[in-house]
């Protein structure tokens, strides 16, 4: 529809997930009418996440350094390993303020017609961060909290499956179902 850089940049943007022709169109219609200092300040940000992001070496959650602050928390319960499929999924357990453990991200759920077997997560990490016993401590719980849909539901299982061997392990899962009170 446009031409130039215009048109590069609403189709960049549309390939953003959940951002349509429409959307894009908007947004690059924003981007054409901001300040340059607004631009620049953009530039920067995306800058940023491409050479400033890195994932922790530990619990594979999004990181400056090579360890997250949370592994770097000497006051987090290192015995508990709550595992999720994304570092977003971090974010909505930390704000409950319940959890004080240390988290395990798998980059992703099973998925086979995607393509997405157990060797594109970072299952092999986990069971490696389990017996190695990280600070010294025994892991004794493992929280699997994947999403209750098919693929999360697929992953669960495959890791209770590879986790009842280790000794002294609890392996839990986040329950989900019907609120109390409410009718099938």
């Amino acid at each position: 529809m446009f031409e130039g850089p215009l048109q590069d940049l609403i189709d960049e943007f549309s390939r953003l997930p959940g951002i349509g022709p429409k959307s894009a169109q908007r947004i690059a219609f924003h981007v054409l009418h901001m300040e340059p200092e607004d631009i620049e300040r953009l530039q920067n940000a995306l800058g940023g996440v491409r050479d400033g992001v890195t994932f922790c070496r530990i619990c594979c959650n999004i990181s400056r350094e090579d360890v997250c602050r949370i592994c770097i928390n000497s006051q987090r319960d290192a015995s508990t390993i709550c595992v999720v499929e994304e570092p977003k999924d971090i974010q909505v357990i930390e704000r409950t303020g319940e959890y004080e453990g240390r988290y395990h991200v798998l980059g992703g759920a099973l998925d086979p017609l995607s393509g997405i077997g157990p060797d594109q997560l970072r299952i092999r990490e986990l069971l490696r961060r389990l017996a190695n016993q990280e600070d010294g401590v025994d892991v004794t719980e493992v929280i699997v909290a994947t999403d209750p849909n098919t693929e999360g539901e697929a992953t669960a299982t495959y890791l209770l499956r590879m986790l009842k061997d280790f000794p002294g392990l609890s392996v839990t899962r986040l329950a989900s179902g019907l609120p109390m009170g409410g009718d099938l």
